[in-house]
């Protein structure tokens, strides 16, 4: 029994038994206290001193095989035009998701376009690690968050971003939601952009690609065009510094894009471009010596073989010189002089100025030239005026800035140069007086011939017309036409090359209702 009213012995069992007690009391507040300090500074570093990323669970082992890093393309001035986003996604643990189908309610409501069946059958399914939804805004990111659902998580990504929008989608192409490259420079150049960090740089200019874009969707408005397609070349150089195929698609959309948008018509497509074969023919006859600017041809009567007649445009019914033949466009004068030279000395030439061949453009999307498949008279004559062979504009304007270029060839490329690095050599396809007499008649084109609306006041240009009938279903429709214009400036000493084609362009009254080359592509 206690009995209050005496004091505890100062020795024996009792004081003992206190002692060990208040020992045992000390001991394990000290623990206590020490592992509340631990978990306190545990806290304080994960709360201030870590940086803020979601952490990567065991169970997104998947996450090893993603791409997080893709390397930024830039125009040839440093305009970034394609570049990466951090951005999250959401993945489950199903064996920790507690009720799927209200966790799956709950992500509807702040989920576009999620199926709310397929949602909670994913994360009844007996795995652990599932995508529930990729490359989520940061708005996203934080609604998921507030709604707490067990069993959820993050992984950080990357998406692929194009502050140009439409105008580059051809050129750059797109990626898939891994990051792969799909098409364009993405495509091409897939294991350089996820292989090597630094930056790749292209020709292009983003501004002038700007102006082309916008030029071209104008006049296809203005026109009622199906499609349009441009190129700007510098021609000392190859250098694609613009290139437009319209209708053009959304990158982020890509594959809600239809087959038109996503066709790229400048290099992929190939068309009968009529008349601006004429340069070409030209500047064999000239350089092969059958003819000269002195010359002339009778183009009074249209020309009957086989089955066809060849006929001119706007007739002229007499005897026309050569630079006449030209600056009219005269069929007849095109194909008399290609008869003259004949159907293997044109093969050659069209094979030297690379119209014989895909582009060697550094795109995956390229198409092969039409041709025919035996090489007749009647062939030499229609392929003098731009029928029967088909070539992508761009193997078109190439082969144009050859004869330009003093005559030498340079591949298109649309990789910039660094400073220092070695050009690659081009080749001799026509002789520098060839060439200097072809500047002259592309100048008399513009200054008294079809190309008069091409003749900007204050540059000396040079070009050719071209409009050609479109073949469908084996036959030539007469009123659907590929109208183009080719032109080169300053003439005199051409730097700068620009192709622009209308795809079934359709007269206006104020060009008098005519979809030609000369009304519709020149301005």
């Amino acid at each position: 029994p206690c009995v209050p009213s005496k004091a505890l012995p100062a020795t024996g069992p009792a004081r003992e038994a206190i002692e060990t007690g208040r020992t045992r009391l000390l001991i394990t507040g000290a623990i206590i206290c020490f592992a509340f300090g631990c978990i306190g500074l545990r806290l304080v570093d994960l709360s201030l001193l870590q940086p803020a990323e979601e952490p990567v669970t065991a169970q997104a082992a998947p996450s090893e095989q993603l791409e997080t890093e893709r390397a930024d393309i830039l125009d040839r001035n440093g305009v970034i035009l394609a570049t990466g986003l951090a951005t999250a996604s959401l993945y489950a643990n199903p064996h920790r998701v507690i009720d799927p189908d209200d966790a799956a309610r709950q992500l509807a409501t702040v989920l576009p376009d999620v199926d709310v069946a397929d949602l909670a059958r994913r994360m009844k399914t007996d795995r652990s690690f599932i995508w529930l939804y990729r490359k989520l805004t940061p708005h996203q990111q934080w609604e998921v968050l507030r709604l707490g659902i067990p069993g959820l998580d993050f992984q950080r990504e990357e998406t692929r971003v194009y502050p140009q929008g439409h105008d580059l989608s051809h050129v750059l192409g797109f990626v898939d939601i891994d990051n792969h490259g799909i098409a364009g420079i993405e495509k091409a150049f897939d294991d350089r952009l996820r292989g090597d960090k630094e930056p790749l740089s292209l020709t292009i200019d983003v501004r002038l690609q700007h102006i082309l874009d916008s030029a071209l969707a104008d006049s296809m408005k203005e026109f009622s065009a199906k499609g349009a397609a441009g190129v700007i070349l510098d021609i000392t150089s190859g250098d694609v510094l613009a290139m437009v195929s319209l209708p053009d698609f959304d990158p982020y959309r890509a594959g809600s894009a239809t087959d038109a948008e996503l066709r790229n018509r400048v290099t992929q497509d190939v068309y009968e471009l009529g008349s601006v074969f004429k340069i070409f023919t030209t500047a064999t006859a000239l350089d092969t010596g059958i003819t000269s600017l002195d010359s002339g041809y009778d183009a009074t009567k249209p020309i009957r073989i086989a089955h066809f007649t060849i006929r001119d445009y706007h007739a002229k019914r007499r005897w026309l010189s050569v630079p006449e033949i030209f600056m009219y466009s005269s069929n007849i004068g095109a194909a008399k002089m290609a008869m003259d030279f004949g159907g293997e000395v044109q093969r050659d030439y069209l094979a030297r100025f690379g119209l014989l061949a895909p582009s060697p453009i550094e795109l995956p999307e390229v198409g092969a030239p039409m041709l025919p498949t035996v090489w007749r008279p009647i062939n030499t004559m229609t392929i003098a005026f731009g029928h029967g062979i088909a070539v992508s504009p761009l193997a078109m304007a190439s082969g144009v800035a050859a004869i330009l270029n003093d005559g030498v060839y340079l591949a298109p490329t649309l990789l910039k140069r660094e400073p220092g690095q070695i050009r690659p050599a081009g080749r001799r396809v026509v002789s520098k007086r060839t060439s200097l007499e072809m500047r002259q008649l592309m100048r008399l084109v513009v200054e008294h011939g079809t190309g008069k609306k091409a003749d900007a006041v204050g540059y000396l240009v040079g070009g050719k017309t071209g409009t050609a009938e479109k073949e469908v279903a084996g036959s030539y429709r007469q009123h659907a036409l590929i109208s183009s214009f080719v032109g080169a400036f300053p003439i005199n000493a051409p730097r700068y090359l620009i192709l622009a084609m209308l795809d079934e362009p359709k007269g206006t009254k104020k060009t008098f209702n005519y979809a030609t080359g000369g009304w519709v592509a020149a301005p």
